[in-house]
């Protein structure tokens, strides 16, 4: 038995089905017995009225305990709200029991004789009056109102708002609350006089009894904002407090040490409240509470609380100290404290579906004690064994690559895709025609079979734009066993530009019958038919693309069946595509040679000829039987003409911003003339308008061409977004034929180039594709295991966001497809295998070294530790060797300060000074080798990057000063020229300039 659960004293289950909220049990000597012993009443939404007297009995069997403790039991007509026990008899100090029904208010008297009989006393329950409510009830409390003694009044709140007084057996008035949406929990204070709720405003209200006295008659809903009709004033909140949350219930605790305190639950948070509004303490809760009660402490100057929550726990605080916790068999509804004749202090809880308990805290003796185990000695050959056992069960277990175990059982749906065919006859695309071209529709049959019992099953088609489709949801009827479900829809273009994919997807969301969501995905293939048609070939495009192979030429009308029919060669040496919403692509075939040449007026529109070509080459070399088939891309890789495509949708997007914050701009100065013209039109004494009407019709104009404009401006975005998808597919493609990647290093690629299914204000793709490609270059692409370590160990850059321009991205890019030509590996498995330098290990323990903030090439800062600096520096050739080879180059860089900079800057490589910034370390080998890629860069870049890199002279002067102590004589015009450079750091770009010359001349 757990030391942390509530005792059961006593317990009993509520009839079967009855509902029960937080009102529906109170306590109270509700037959005025006058031992001061609590009776336990219960009310149900069923109208089921209950009152029970619990007491142990050992000589009877635990089935009889409640129904001997059940004193009455009655059938009222309507369901019950919420109980009280109070003083609701004027001329009588006895306790009646008051019982709330939605169009009901009744007073009852408990009356109990004793019996003459072994059946023991008899209770009857007798009517002293009641009201018929005009509205519907929610709860109610009672008190003292107004102060007066002896008796007590009660207040209900109506669902509409409405506080409704009664004084015993007579309706005084009613009021509505100010601002009122929905009823929350109400209370009345007796030392303030005033009534406590929270409203739709998720805050805590108190109205004094007064105001609502003399407040205006509440005969029906009136706006606030009017002016009152009648005499009296408008009912206004005596103070309020902010919660943020709705509450579940509130409590004015009556005893002493406590006297100011209104404690509020709300759904994740408990407060302590002042009478006057402030806070006393607050208590952030870890879990969803359900009820709760304060009553007495020991100590003075604190409350208890007994706070019940969902998980089936009663939890018993000390103000915020949680000092008990006490596991219950069900989730509380209600919880009160109440004394019987065998105990004190017991605690009574309700659940929901009637399940009255009542418990006790703390612990009974155990008689029971542990059996002594006999010592035994350990068999270490035997736990040796085992060990050796059992790892190997590991390393098998490890051996295997499969995260997730492999079900052997099959799926409770299956999901099959067949795509029609042929075309449909009518179409059933919405538009007819483009450029004076058909628009076809195919037909798609989704077949959905279970192998279980599915109740409820929901499909989702999904195409990517501008394809659509003409039904993209349908809700499953139940299914049996063996049964299945056919659906079909039909697939059309929608737009006026090709798509960047033909598949589509398939979604499946059903419950298993355990309950379980469960989701089955499934894809089909849209036929190439379908967004273009046969044409005559052209000869004069501006793009081409040769795809070579190592078997004979084949007949592309043999590949190409379906347009063979309506094209104009019959030799199959040449085909057509002309796409319904875009330029036209033609195919030709060499006779001679194994090319393929594919070419078209729009780099875009050839992606999904290009993607068919391939995927037909294939299924027809397999179906042959050639097992060595292969298809190359001999280049050169079109960079400039995806950068085309690049830059259009980069124009359009900065174009969306500046319709934004121009949108923005006008919207403002349109609502400022509204309000000056609300202001003109208010004035009692009409001003002239002074031409405020003329500037509302100009900057409504204005708005409305600025909406327009984005909105057209966001449709081609769209657009150039879909192209862009497509002329990314088209790059990714090429290069896998140009160096023969594998469908894995594929798959990485086209994660980079591709980081984005759609663009967003927020994230677009040019950030995104920076990002990931920077990402490439500083692992699996890096120049050495040594420069991908220490990028590893400095990993971090700035949040995402629009760049200035593309000139990152195009560099990025083609340094990118240059790694690749030169051998790069594509692998993700790189970071994990790459061994990490000792020096560079330094860089990423704590308290290692601080990293130098430095301007790139386009002003990004970038974090350079003096480490990896000096790790450089140790494995480049001497000064002397580098001296009478690049001493041209030398003149066209800028000195910077620090000694490792110098010599990496005398190399004379541009490039290796970016990757120096951008890739964190460059080893002496490689550098040699990009000094011949750099000579191609232009002088003008390499002295607009030395300009913006003497910017950071000053934030190395100390690294410098610490390497003048070994540095060899022949460096002495390098120092000086470092001590002029850091002069020049402050001043002007134009001075910098002018100052560069004297250290040249002085070398020269």
């Amino acid at each position: 038995m757990s030391l942390f659960k509530a005792r059961d004293w006593w317990s009993a289950v509520l009839g079967e089905g009855e509902e029960f909220d937080q009102g529906c049990i109170c306590v109270g000597d509700v037959d005025n017995s006058g031992t001061g012993h609590d009776k336990v009443v219960v009310g149900s939404y069923m109208g089921m009225l209950r009152i029970f007297f619990p007491h142990t009995n050992k000589s009877s069997e635990a089935g009889q305990g409640s129904a001997e403790a059940q004193l009455l039991e009655v059938q009222l007509q309507n369901a019950i709200i919420q109980v009280e026990v109070g003083k609701f008899v004027s001329c009588s100090e006895l306790l009646h029991l008051a019982v709330l029904h939605p169009r009901k208010l009744s007073v009852y008297s408990v009356s109990g004789t004793a019996g003459n009989v072994e059946h023991g006393d008899q209770y009857q329950l007798k009517l002293v009056y009641e009201h018929n409510l005009q509205r519907t009830a929610c709860n109610m409390t009672y008190g003292t109102f107004g102060g007066v003694t002896g008796h007590h009044s009660l207040c209900i709140q109506s669902m509409d708002g409405m506080l409704m007084f009664f004084e015993q057996d007579s309706y005084s008035f009613g009021r509505f609350l100010p601002g009122f949406l929905l009823p929350g929990p109400l209370i009345y204070n007796p030392r303030t006089d005033s009534f406590l709720t929270v409203s739709s405003a998720r805050q805590l209200e108190s109205y004094k009894y007064e105001t609502l006295a003399v407040a205006t008659e509440a005969e029906s809903r009136q706006d606030p904002d009017l002016p009152l009709k009648s005499g009296g004033k408008r009912l206004m909140p005596d103070w309020t407090l902010v919660l943020g949350e709705q509450a579940l219930d509130l409590s004015v605790p009556s005893f002493s040490h406590s006297s100011s305190s209104i404690f509020v639950l709300g759904e994740r948070n408990l407060y302590c409240v002042r009478d006057n509004g402030m806070i006393r303490f607050m208590k952030k809760l870890e879990f969803n509470p359900s009820c709760f009660l304060p009553y007495s402490s020991v100590i003075d100057g604190t409350t208890n609380l007994l706070l019940g929550n969902h998980t089936n726990m009663l939890l018993v605080y000390q103000d915020v100290t949680l000092k008990w916790a006490a596991q219950l068999p069900f989730v509380p509804v209600a919880v009160r404290v109440a004394n019987f004749p065998e105990l004190k202090g017991v605690v009574v809880s309700l659940s929901s579906d009637g399940h009255l308990l009542c418990s006790y805290m703390g612990t009974d003796p155990s008689f029971f004690s542990t059996p002594k185990v006999d010592a035994r000695e350990a068999d270490y050959e035997q736990v040796d064994a085992e060990m050796k056992k059992l790892q190997r069960f590991i390393r098998e277990a490890t051996r295997t690559q499969d995260i997730l175990p492999q079900t052997e059982t099959e799926e409770d749906l299956t999901v099959k895709a067949i795509v029609s065919p042929g075309m449909d006859s009518p179409s059933q695309a919405p538009i007819q025609d483009i450029n004076g071209l058909s628009i076809p529709s195919v037909t798609i049959q989704v077949k959905v079979k279970a192998s279980c019992v599915v109740q409820s099953s929901k499909l989702t088609i999904g195409v990517q734009p501008p394809l659509a489709v003409t039904q993209d949801q349908f809700v499953l009827e139940p299914m049996d066993v063996g049964s299945s479900t056919v659906v079909a829809f039909s697939a059309f273009l929608n737009g006026r530009y090709p798509p960047a994919d033909l598949t589509g997807d398939i979604t499946v969301s059903y419950s298993s019958p355990t309950g379980v969501p469960r989701v089955l995905q499934a894809r089909f293939s849209l036929p190439l038919a379908l967004v273009c048609v046969p044409s005559s070939p052209t000869k004069t495009t501006k793009f081409k693309i040769t795809v070579d192979t190592n078997q004979p030429p084949v007949d592309l009308n043999a590949i190409f069946s379906e347009f063979s029919a309506k094209s104009e060669d019959k030799d199959g040496n040449s085909l057509a595509f002309q796409f319904l919403s875009g330029a036209k692509v033609t195919v030709l075939a060499s006779k001679t040679s194994q090319r393929y040449r594919i070419q078209s007026d729009s780099f875009e529109d050839m992606w999904l000829v290009v993607k068919e070509l391939v995927q037909r080459f294939d299924l027809h070399f397999s179906k042959l039987g050639v097992k060595d088939f292969k298809k190359s891309f001999s280049g050169p890789v079109p960079l400039q003409e995806y950068f085309l495509s690049v830059d259009h949708h980069f124009q359009l997007r900065v174009s969306a911003q500046q319709y934004q914050d121009l949108l923005s701009e006008r919207a403002v100065q349109f609502r400022a003339i509204q309000r000056r013209l609300l202001t003109r039109f208010k004035d009692k004494t009409p001003a002239p308008l002074q031409n405020l009407d003329t500037l509302l019709d100009a900057t409504y104009s204005q708005v409305m061409a600025l909406a327009e404009a984005a909105e057209e401006n966001r449709a081609l975005l769209e657009e150039a977004f879909v192209r862009l998808r497509s002329a990314s597919h088209l790059l990714v493609l090429l290069l896998s034929l140009w160096q023969g990647l594998t469908p894995d290093q594929s798959a990485i690629l086209e994660a980079t180039l591709l980081p984005l299914l759609q663009d967003t204000p927020q994230l677009g793709w040019e950030e995104s594709c920076d990002a990931a490609v920077s990402h490439l270059l500083r692992t699996c692409l890096s120049r050495s295991p040594k420069d991908q370590a220490t990028s590893l160990a400095q990993a971090g850059g700035p949040v995402l966001g629009l760049p200035r321009d593309t000139d990152r991205l195009k560099k990025h890019i083609t340094l990118m497809c240059d790694r690749i030509g030169k051998g790069g590996r594509l692998t993700l498995a790189s970071e994990a295998n790459v061994q990490v330098p000792a020096q560079v290990q330094n860089l990423a323990a704590p308290g290692g070294v601080e990293p130098i903030a430095e301007v790139a090439g386009d002003g990004e800062e970038l974090n350079l530790s003096q480490e990896p600096t000096k790790f450089v520096k140790k494995k480049q050739p001497s000064k002397k060797v580098k001296k009478d080879k690049d001493s041209k180059e030398k003149k066209e860089v800028s000195k910077e300060p620090s000694e490792a900079t110098v010599k990496e800057e005398a190399g004379g490589a541009e490039e290796t000074v970016k990757e120096v910034k951008k890739e964190k370390k460059e080893s002496s080998k490689e550098k040699k080798e990009s000094k011949k890629d750099s000579s191609k860069e232009p002088k003008e870049e390499t002295k607009k990057e030395s300009k913006k890199e003497s910017s950071s002279s000053k934030e190395k002067k100390e690294s410098s000063k610490e390497k003048k102590k070994d540095k060899e004589t022949k460096e002495g015009k390098e120092a000086s020229k470092e001590s002029g450079d850091k002069k020049v750091s402050r001043k002007s770009s134009v001075k910098v300039k002018e100052k560069k010359k004297e250290p040249e001349a002085a070398e020269g």
